[in-house]
């Protein structure tokens, strides 16, 4: 019997990211959509750097500033396995929620493809 490793997040956002590039020639907005480096254990002189220079918790992992619909952009927060949302990720989908953006989270490779392709054929704004 042969044991797999769960795939992290790291390895399934990498996976996502070589998707993107692969379709910007499908759908060029995505050559804008970019990943936030919030999370990842870090030291304490970087993890107060990193905080004075505006590092917030809680944003996304993905970001495409692209308006469709009624929506200013998408926000995707990744998870595997039974990860779930901290408060601070659910704190800052609901901000942007109210502020007008699509957020949400995400359940690995596929479902982000889907949310992306799904949003990307809303019709895009003038």
């Amino acid at each position: 019997m042969k044991h797999y490793m769960a795939e992290t997040e790291h390895e399934v956002q990498a996976t996502l990211f070589d998707w993107i590039r692969l379709n910007i020639t499908k759908y060029p907005d995505l050559a804008v959509c970019h990943a936030i480096p919030n999370g990842g254990h870090r030291n304490k002189a970087t993890a107060a750097r990193l905080k004075r220079e505006g590092v917030l918790p809680g944003v996304c992992d993905i970001h495409l500033p692209v308006p469709r619909g009624i929506y200013h952009g998408l926000w995707i927060e990744l998870k595997v396995g039974d990860n779930q949302p901290t408060k601070a990720q659910c704190w800052f989908m609901a901000e942007m929620k109210k502020h007008g953006y699509f957020a949400c989270v995400a359940r690995g490779f596929e479902d982000a493809r889907q949310i992306i392709e799904l949003y990307l054929k809303l019709e895009a704004r003038k």
